[in-house]
């Protein structure tokens, strides 16, 4: 099974995840925030994957610190878990409606980590600085390897925009670590990503 287990531990922050990309029993998601909660529980429905996570840090000062670490560490185990990425079907892209919002989440486990993140949302609502999605991202792919494209066509309510994007993802995700029957090869004429 493509699996694996990091833990991160700072002066900052305590993250402790495991990821299984072949097992879809449910997640257990613990970072003491419950906003980051949710979206990952989102994420981890949608991508068809087991994610458990138990995560603490600084919030006292700002979530900022914690919600970075969870993307390194996320992003760690996801390209550890991947292993030599034979047979994996690479790309994957979900357009996703939820009610008014609709976001566009295209991505490419390259090896190239890129991040083009077209997001308008307000910065600050109910508690959550909604700007650390995109740090949330930013670490995920410098960690990963991916190339990730994040577009929102349309959106007026925060928490449905965030919904959109975290479900996106994981059907993205879904599609691009899926097992290609037809060719377990290394998808890359370069025979290496």
């Amino acid at each position: 099974m493509r699996k694996s287990k990091i833990n991160r531990k700072t002066s900052e922050t305590d993250v402790k995840l495991e990821i299984n990309l072949d097992s879809s029993k449910k997640s257990s998601v613990c970072t003491t925030i419950p906003f980051m909660d949710h979206m990952l529980d989102l994420f981890s429905a949608h991508a068809g994957i087991t994610l458990n996570i138990n995560a603490k840090g600084d919030t006292h000062i700002d979530d900022h610190h914690l919600v970075e670490d969870i993307g390194i560490t996320l992003g760690q185990a996801f390209k550890k878990a991947l292993g030599d990425k034979k047979g994996i079907t690479r790309y994957g892209h979900f357009l996703l409606p939820m009610d008014e919002a609709l976001a566009y989440v295209a991505l490419d486990i390259s090896g190239r980590p890129h991040l083009n993140y077209e997001v308008a949302i307000k910065f600050q609502q109910n508690g959550f600085n909604y700007d650390l999605i995109q740090e949330f991202f930013t670490a995920f792919v410098n960690n990963a390897g991916i190339t990730l494209h994040i577009k929102m066509m349309k959106g007026r309510n925060n928490h449905h925009i965030a919904e959109a994007i975290f479900k996106g993802f994981g059907r993205a995700v879904a599609q691009a670590v899926s097992i290609n029957k037809k060719n377990k090869k290394i998808p890359s004429t370069k025979g290496v990503l």
